[in-house]
């Protein structure tokens, strides 16, 4: 999806919130810095049907939402992979809300009192499909993948072997290992020497191997099979 925005310009975000003025006062801070704001919603029936429509690179997304709770459209929407990656931009930083948005698919979690400008890189660092979370949460999140690996789960791909990989290759085994061990993209850049785009590419390309569909799949996989812990 980055390289499809970099091709296009600006990235397209959409923002879903049931506050007007907040909902606005967010839309214009990205207008302002060049995002391309597509669309806006106030409950989640109409996010979803406005997200379809529109396409974003992007959702920020509330959770608390009516008609239809924010974790439901993120559910909807992210499903398959094909559609936006969503910032979660919550009132609420309790862990058991921001476990339950990366579950049902969120890439990012950032709270209301975070800056403008923080929640500007956050908009890029998520079209980029850079996790991004308030501080404080990326170990929390990091704990739940782990949590989840212990849990059964299908094979990916729907094959009995879940402990080998033989169709990834070295680099993307490697790059696999550093997601799993919670880094960022720029940090697995900066780490193997290699452009942020060469991570985005090896990730969807991992993806797609193995027939996952996000960053938690992919996590939980890379710790099932040990590559934490490699």
């Amino acid at each position: 999806m980055s390289e499809q925005t970099e091709e296009r310009g600006a990235i397209r975000v959409m923002v879903v919130d049931d506050h007007p003025m907040w909902r606005d006062a967010v839309a214009r801070d990205l207008a302002e810095a060049g995002f391309d704001v597509v669309a806006t919603a106030g409950d989640g029936e109409q996010a979803v049907r406005r997200a379809r429509a529109t396409s974003p690179d992007v959702l920020v997304l509330d959770l608390n939402l009516p008609a239809k709770p924010g974790v439901q459209v993120c559910k909807e929407l992210v499903g398959g992979g094909t559609g936006p990656r969503v910032l979660v931009l919550s009132a609420s930083g309790e862990h058991a809300d921001v476990l339950e948005a990366v579950k049902s698919g969120a890439t990012g979690y950032l709270v209301k009192s975070a800056s403008t400008a923080e929640l500007l890189d956050a908009v890029r660092r998520t079209a980029a499909g850079d996790p991004v979370f308030t501080p404080g949460l990326a170990g929390l999140v990091l704990g739940e993948y782990r949590r989840l690996a212990t849990e059964p789960a299908p094979a990916p791909g729907g094959t009995g072997d879940t402990k080998a990989a033989p169709q990834l290759t070295e680099r993307e085994t490697e790059v696999l290992r550093l997601v799993a061990k919670g880094l960022s993209y720029k940090q697995i850049a900066e780490r193997l020497v290699i452009s942020h785009r060469t991570v985005q590419n090896h990730v969807q390309n991992t993806l797609g191997k193995l027939q996952l569909h996000n960053r938690v799949e992919l996590v939980r996989y890379a710790i099932e099979v040990g590559l934490d812990d490699a």
